[in-house]
């Protein structure tokens, strides 16, 4: 019987590809998307509405998935976006819109998923996260803070879920050529603005993230680390993929904090 996968975020970009990816090597993929002018999917890729800021969604479409599948075997917690804004800038709206999608969400999709995999003490959980979750950079202190609390909830989470066979992840991906940019990044107005006493840095800084982004590679290998966790019952609890996770996560460990810090600064020109 093929493994049942549910992928928040899958629209496009990172989640629409991992469910594509799955749904062709035989796996039963819900891709949540947050329209809900839904799409039906074919018999093995199924479009489903799920917005993680809206608790009623997550709850009618895992209950959807259950009642058509009777499990859920997998959840990928892909869905998230990037603030940029300096922490003087940013809007109390803004601030929770961060955590309210890339962490509230995440938890919530957790909590209404979890008890399904535990009573059949089986499930894999794996979290959709960044290099960025290891390490800061200017500009993305919110994004950057999401995303080390979604590392913080791994290092929990396996604790309690372990002793149900329930496995949890994260891959900590790098930049890579997605629509992120043009879907997936908010800027602030202040910081943004031609009189910010930050323009410089948002000058220098702001087209190196555009650039890496617009320009990096093919988010293939994001898919293939989903599918080798999902099949592979010893892959690691955190996996790197992409050059900058794979390039400065292991230099965090290596460098003092004052080290890695300067490295960074030459790195990119701060």
């Amino acid at each position: 019987m093929s493994k049942v996968v549910l992928i928040t975020g899958a629209s496009s970009g990172m989640g629409r590809l991992t469910a594509e990816y799955l749904s062709e090597n035989g796996y039963v993929v819900y891709a949540g998307t947050r329209s809900q002018n839904i799409v039906q999917g074919n018999t093995s890729l199924i479009n489903i509405y799920l917005d993680v800021t809206k608790t009623d969604s997550i709850i009618k479409a895992v209950s959807t998935i259950i009642e058509n599948e009777g499990k859920i075997d997998v959840l990928v917690n892909n869905a998230g976006f990037g603030l940029l804004s300096t922490v003087e800038d940013g809007t109390d709206e803004e601030i929770f819109n961060q955590f309210d999608v890339n962490v509230f969400g995440l938890i919530k999709t957790i909590r209404e998923v979890l008890p399904h995999m535990r009573e059949r003490k089986n499930g894999i959980i794996i979290n959709i996260s960044s290099f960025l979750g290891k390490m800061g950079l200017p500009l993305l202190a919110h994004y950057n803070a999401s995303k080390y609390a979604v590392e913080g909830i791994v290092d929990s989470l396996r604790f309690e879920t372990t002793p149900f066979n329930v496995r949890v992840h994260s891959i900590q991906a790098g930049l890579y050529g997605t629509n992120f940019v043009k879907k997936g990044l908010v800027a602030n107005i202040k910081t943004t603005s031609d009189d910010s006493p930050y323009k410089n840095l948002v000058d220098h800084f702001v087209p190196i993230v555009g650039t890496a982004i617009n320009d990096g590679p093919h988010p293939q290998p994001i898919a293939n680390a989903v599918k080798e966790i999902i099949e592979n019952e010893n892959a690691n609890i955190f996996i790197p993929v992409g050059v900058e996770s794979e390039t400065f996560i292991p230099l965090r460990k290596k460098l003092s904090d004052e080290a890695f810090e300067n490295h960074i600064k030459e790195t990119f020109g701060l």
